[in-house]
């Protein structure tokens, strides 16, 4: 596992990351400096959108790895939906913060209706981002689950539980920034934890970048289609012929 203390220990020590940065793509400059020395040879990116996909665009770039999706959704408290209880990622189930639920009172199955709505939209925007095309193949080769930071860490526990049920030979989840006390209870959802700085005082991910403004679907297929053109791929298709 790699990942640094407080943000303030981190900017005096050499080789780590002064914060904020700058936005997302310089971010993913220095997580991709980070990922290169770990031997991930033939890896595949798959960023969280929306705003883990700049993030994960600079890391395929710097790693010469492809670049896809791998789409979530927060399942919010019904009265409060900003208040995440739980998350879903595309091909995997449901995954619920336990403690939260037995704090509030509820059941499972009391936010089957909330679910319900979430995969629709999650679907909606596997449709949007990916037209069709299926997620790469995984199995057997190495997988770098990127975001632009994590708070709570709801989305990236079920993204990387839904990647492992894939069968990587590797999961890596690489993330600029993220909060200590997550950090520590990601560490056994995967291989490896790639955070360049991971402060205690967390309140949220945008606190620590200078511009995180946000990004919209168009956003997300126009990086997309960037890094397949970068690999010489039809943005939505196999390499073209005559192509590496």
């Amino acid at each position: 596992m790699s990942w640094s203390g407080p943000a303030g220990e981190g900017a005096r020590r050499p080789g780590t990351v002064r914060l904020p940065y700058t936005d997302r793509a310089e971010a993913g400059r220095v997580l991709a400096a980070r990922l290169a020395t770990m031997g991930l040879e033939g890896a595949v990116v798959l960023a969280l959108p929306r705003g883990g996909v700049p993030v994960g665009h600079e890391v395929a770039r710097h790693l010469r790895a492809p670049l896809d999706v791998l789409v979530t959704r927060k399942i919010g408290y019904p009265p409060q939906p900003e208040l995440g209880v739980g998350a879903i990622a595309e091909g995997g189930a449901p995954v619920f913060d336990d403690g939260l639920l037995a704090r509030l009172g509820l059941r499972e199955d009391d936010l089957a209706p909330t679910v319900e709505a979430e995969r629709a939209e999650l679907d909606r925007r596997v449709a949007v981002y990916r037209r069709g095309r299926p997620l790469p193949r995984v199995a057997g080769r190495p997988v770098i689950v990127v975001d632009d930071g994590f708070a709570t860490g709801g989305t990236a526990r079920a993204a990387v539980r839904a990647v492992r049920g894939r069968g990587p030979s590797r999961l890596v989840l690489a993330v600029p920034v993220g909060a200590a006390e997550t950090a520590r209870s990601l560490e056994a959802e995967v291989d490896d934890l790639v955070v360049p700085v991971a402060p205690w005082d967390f309140r949220a991910v945008g606190q620590w970048y200078r511009d995180f403004g946000q990004l919209t679907d168009a956003d997300v297929t126009a990086w997309l289609e960037r890094a397949a053109r970068a690999r010489g791929e039809a943005p939505d298709g196999p390499p073209e012929p005559g192509r590496p």
